[in-house]
């Protein structure tokens, strides 16, 4: 990582959207298999995108069904393609990977983008009190949404959810809260050979479980009324980049992990499955697709950086 200081002293961080590639096994973070989560540049202000001038409006349709249908939220607001926070004490001084506290003062350094869309309250199966799921790949979440007449979220819309038009780290605020979500959790030793056995797999994942239920953390609410978008589980999403895959995990998990807004995995392919990984659904609103319908809209035009990051153990892990 590069770290760059400001007159001020603080060390921030720059990156369009802010990436994690395949790494080395550090218990700083094992998330997913063991591989480090790295972002772009450094890590004490988070460049993700905001617009020109500071935080948008708030997010004034928090909690509304719109025009979403039953279990969904409607999502309306301006996505930022990159937002600078400024981390202002770590949890991890070391490894500077859990932001204690980011400053309130949050800019836009890129460019905003309009967006309109329903999104699942909860991880599916998007029920309050029940737990879930976990070991599915990319393509069995993505089968699984379209099953019920939605999509996988896209990263960017993913992540304007979870902060909001304010451009929070945290989906509660700007200072990290382990009793408002499920993270932080002491993670026990993986056996990876455990749970690529399908005979041994269900027991090894069971002994590893520290997910809660579906909205069961009361506080871990985004801006516009998500529940449970960091930690509990990685949720897989739409890398729009498709670099290196088309397949993104966002928000971590339970562990003692980043589990902020703006970070992406990306170093795990469309066919990889680990204790730790769910999803949920989004679709499109009423609205927006009776205006697809009258003038077509192009897809997403999303910038992300690469990130350099020496060669998984083995692919997708």
């Amino acid at each position: 990582m590069k770290f760059h200081r400001l007159a001020l002293g603080f060390p921030i961080v720059i990156s369009s959207f802010v990436l994690a590639g395949a790494g080395s096994r550090a218990a700083a973070d094992p998330v997913v298999g063991g591989n480090l989560a790295t972002e772009v540049d450094a890590p004490l202000v988070t460049l993700a995108a905001v617009a020109s001038g500071g935080a948008g409006a708030s997010s004034a349709q928090a909690g509304k069904q719109g025009t979403c249908g039953e279990g969904m939220i409607e999502v309306d607001g301006d996505y930022c393609s990159m937002v600078e926070q400024t981390c202002l004490r770590w949890v991890d001084p070391e490894t500077k990977m859990r932001c204690a506290e980011f400053a309130e003062d949050v800019r836009c350094v890129g460019s905003r983008t309009h967006k309109r869309f329903c999104m699942d309250r909860f991880e599916w199966p998007n029920q309050e009190g029940a737990k879930p799921v976990i070991m599915k790949t990319w393509y069995e979440a993505r089968n699984a949404c379209q099953g019920a007449g939605k999509r996988l979220c896209s990263d960017s819309e993913w992540t304007l959810a979870c902060e909001g038009n304010e451009m929070l780290p945290y989906p509660y605020g700007t200072t990290r809260d382990s009793s408002a979500c499920n993270i932080d959790k002491t993670l026990p030793h993986v056996d990876e050979d455990a749970i690529a056995n399908p005979y041994t797999r269900d027991a090894e994942v069971a002994r590893l479980d520290q997910r809660a239920s579906s909205g069961e953390y009361s506080k871990c609410v985004s801006p516009f009324g998500v529940h449970d978008m960091t930690g509990n589980v990685d949720e897989w999403v739409l890398n729009e980049s498709g670099k290196p895959y088309q397949s993104g995990l966002k928000g971590g998990y339970w562990g003692p992990v980043r589990t902020r807004c703006r970070p992406m995995t990306t170093a795990h392919f469309e066919q990889f499955m680990f204790y730790q990984i769910g999803f949920r659904c989004c679709s499109d609103s009423v609205g927006q697709v009776q205006a697809a319908v009258r003038k077509p809209t192009s897809s997403y035009n999303a910038v992300v950086k690469s990130v350099e990051a020496p060669p998984a153990r083995r692919p997708g892990t």
